[in-house]
């Protein structure tokens, strides 16, 4: 394992707040994802540092992302009262497409929303699991950003 996987296990199993420079300190170190590396099925999680993103996604009972192909991506995959799974079309304001954006310095596989101004960058952790951060109006006004991973079902 690197140091890298090392230190992001240690993040996703620590319980509580994360303050933002750890994640932003991990970020640095993975290498950019490409858009044929994030095709396929995603279960996610959300890494707490008090960004409303967490609560959103738990509310809404969220499972992770579909990226069928680089214009087919379901972002809000969630889960029914039973369950099943479904993709949440109202909460995304539809779906979302697949490209490569410059974020930080670096070109990166970038989920961009339908609906709503917001981009979700990528970054790989593994050959199944991937690191993202949610970019949009709100983290250009606030400076912060939503930080999630995912991973390959």
């Amino acid at each position: 394992m690197t140091a890298a996987h090392d230190t992001f296990a240690e993040l996703t199993g620590r319980g509580g707040q994360i303050p933002e420079a750890e994640l932003d300190a991990l970020w640095a170190t993975l290498k950019p994802a490409t858009v044929d590396f994030m095709i396929g099925e995603w279960s996610g999680g959300a890494f707490d540092t008090g960004h409303r993103l967490v609560n959103s996604l738990e509310e809404a009972r969220w499972f992770g992302k579909t990226f069928a192909s680089a214009a087919d991506v379901k972002p809000l995959i969630c889960l029914d009262e039973d369950g099943n799974k479904f993709s949440n079309v109202e909460l995304g304001k539809g779906e979302a497409t697949l490209w490569v954006e410059e974020f930080r310095g670096e070109l990166v596989a970038t989920m961009v929303y339908d609906g709503q101004p917001l981009h979700d960058h990528f970054k790989v952790v593994d050959d199944n699991t991937a690191m993202g951060i949610m970019n949009g109006k709100h983290a250009l006004r606030t400076g912060t950003y939503g930080y999630f991973y995912l991973r390959r079902v």
